[in-house]
């Protein structure tokens, strides 16, 4: 019996995506490693010059259980990617339905797109610190509070931010992917299980230390 159980059970899982080309971005940090934005608005961290495998995380910034998988495993992929030991790419998305938590997400997400290249990963940990709690029944993520995130993570993109500007094509990506929910990680295109929520397990995976059931 297989063991992979789609890592989206809690909060739905999202359908196999191949996964997205890079596009070349201006400048590099001084070890090679860089995030950029893909014209899709996904985030790339990554060794341009390397050959590493390549590891999908779809998010959506309100769902819980990706709050709980960035606390326990992100500085660990954080550090594979600043040694060239994997590709990052970071998908936020908009999986619910339901309001309050649609909502919620989608301003998030398209504030998301506001913040430079830079600043990203800060303010996507500032998300996740102000989650709205208890889940399903508060609004959250207002733009004011998300004008403050940026600002936190050292980005003053405030008009952008409260003008949700980048909120439609959010939705439209989003719609272009099959979604069922999320957090879904991909390594290679093939879909993780619970190991996506261990350190020592995904690091073990992503470097060839363990086998990965499909």
């Amino acid at each position: 019996m297989k063991r992979l159980v789609a890592v989206a059970v809690a909060c739905v899982a999202i359908a196999v995506i191949g996964v997205l080309a890079f596009w070349e971005p201006p400048g590099a940090s001084s070890d090679g490693v860089r995030l950029t934005r893909q014209v899709d608005g996904s985030m790339v961290l990554a060794d341009k010059a390397g050959d590493a495998p390549v590891l999908d995380v779809y998010e959506d910034f309100d769902c819980p259980i990706c709050k709980d998988m960035h606390a326990k495993v992100d500085a660990t992929i954080q550090r594979l990617a600043r040694e060239g030991k994997v590709k990052v790419v970071f998908h936020p998305v908009t999986i619910f339905q339901d309001e309050p938590m649609r909502s919620n997400s989608i301003r998030a997400a398209a504030a998301a797109r506001c913040v430079p290249e830079a600043n990203w990963l800060a303010f996507r940990d500032e998300l996740y610190a102000i989650q709205p709690a208890p889940h399903g029944t508060a609004s959250g993520f207002t733009v004011e509070e998300l004008v403050k995130a940026a600002r936190k993570a050292g980005a003053a993109v405030d008009e952008c931010v409260t003008s949700q500007s980048y909120a439609r094509a959010h939705l439209e990506q989003t719609a272009k992917v099959p979604l069922e929910g999320t957090p879904t990680v991909l390594l290679d295109g093939r879909m993780l299980g619970n190991e996506a929520f261990d350190p020592a397990a995904l690091e073990r995976v992503i470097t060839g230390g363990d086998g990965v059931e499909v």
